[in-house]
């Protein structure tokens, strides 16, 4: 597995968080959250996708999607709605009630987090720390369609030394206290905690499991994942890849197909786009970002994002991008799909810091000939090298 190529992915999709709200409840309660498309120009405008999470911090409750059975949560325990989904909190399984819209409109001159009592006064206490993650989900996003619908994160193996302990320690103290720069804070530990999930579900995957994550695990095509991140717009082929990752050429093919879902080269012109994304949503001129990502001419890369995205490179700059429909944040993933993890991720598999949180550099050189080749599409008749967007070889 590379952590590398994980935290390039969330630096490039620029994953974001904030804590909202500080929860005291008293049984009976119920709080029901509409899908993160309906509240993300609220809480965190300008993102495209909207995570929620809960930290329960004292007592016990239960979560879940609507519809579904819901899971039992008790103090330490994390849950994650990765794909946005409306779902429900609440002191007793089947318990329902309308999402109230009004508490997620931050009011003015007021820290977050936002203190919030709910329930009818009973004996069973509970408090959660709860909040959101934003990242962007358009053009390519490889990490969230490969992750369930739901993920719980329990932390029982870890008891007070552990990771998340820690986490809700700090998220506990900095939610009461409100000191200063407190929403930084706990802006920084949501995003480290959503990372140690994705770490912690990614060690209990089963073995059959597939998709991106899997083929991360993977020694052979986490590998060659890695290559393709640092190195995007070299002028790869599948030989020289499958070297890179100690395959042949056929093994690596069929593994990398297997597991992740698609070629390599088609994979890698998806991570092109991208990166190119992200360069235009900072408001780079097109004919730098085509430089950048190894075309060699802006009306080829034009093309190609186009073909891609389905809007001109300048407009994806001059206008903020829609938001993903919900087909497309569930590629690949079983609506009913839930993970419970209750171990630690190995010691040697560092989160990224907070200072990796941040956009791609739009300072690299500009790409060599072969480079721009690769990028633009235009390799040999052989299927051996990046295909030009749409997945066909020229």
């Amino acid at each position: 597995m590379s952590c590398d190529t994980l935290s390039e992915v969330l630096r490039a999709v620029r994953l974001t968080g904030a804590v909202f709200f500080d929860v005291e409840a008293s049984s009976p309660w119920v709080e029901q959250s509409p899908a993160g498309k309906v509240i993300a120009s609220t809480v965190l405008p300008g993102v495209q996708h909207l995570i929620s999470y809960h930290v329960v911090t004292e007592g016990s409750c239960y979560g879940g999607l609507i519809g579904k059975p819901p899971v039992r949560l008790e103090a330490g325990d994390v849950i994650v709605f990765p794909h946005g989904d409306a779902h429900v909190m609440s002191s007793a399984p089947g318990m329902l009630s309308p999402p109230k819209l009004e508490n997620y409109l931050p009011p003015p001159r007021t820290q977050l987090p936002m203190p919030v009592r709910s329930g009818g006064g009973g004996s069973e206490r509970t408090h959660l720390v709860c909040g959101f993650l934003g990242c962007d989900i358009r053009p390519f996003n490889p990490l969230i369609s490969t992750l369930p619908r739901l993920l719980h994160v329990r932390d029982r193996d870890g008891g007070a030394r552990g990771w998340l302990s820690h986490f809700v320690q700090v998220a506990l103290a900095e939610s009461r206290d409100k000191r200063a720069g407190g929403e930084s804070v706990l802006a920084r530990l949501s995003e480290l905690m959503f990372v140690q999930a994705i770490r912690r579900h990614l060690e209990a995957m089963p073995d059959e499991q597939r998709g991106w994550l899997a083929g991360l695990r993977d020694p052979y095509v986490g590998r060659a994942l890695a290559v393709l991140h640092e190195r995007p717009t070299h002028d790869w082929s599948l030989d020289e890849l499958a070297r890179e990752a100690s395959l042949s050429r056929s093994a690596l093919a069929d593994r990398f197909g297997r597991l992740v879902g698609q070629p390599p080269m088609t994979y890698l012109a998806q991570w092109r786009m991208q990166i190119a994304a992200g360069l235009l949503a900072r408001g780079s001129k097109v004919s730098a970002v085509a430089t950048e990502v190894g075309y060699e001419s802006e009306a080829a890369f034009n093309r190609a994002f186009k073909r891609f995205v389905g809007i001109p490179p300048a407009t994806w700059r001059d206008s903020a991008p829609p938001p993903a429909s919900s087909s497309t944040t569930a590629a690949s993933t079983d609506a009913t799909s839930v993970a419970v993890i209750g171990r630690e991720a190995p010691a040697n598999c560092r989160s990224p810091s907070p200072a990796t949180q941040r956009p791609i550099s739009s300072s690299k050189r500009p790409a060599s000939a072969p480079a721009r080749r690769a990028a633009t599409g235009r390799a040999r008749t052989r299927t051996t090298r990046a295909p030009r967007p749409g997945g066909s070889p020229r």
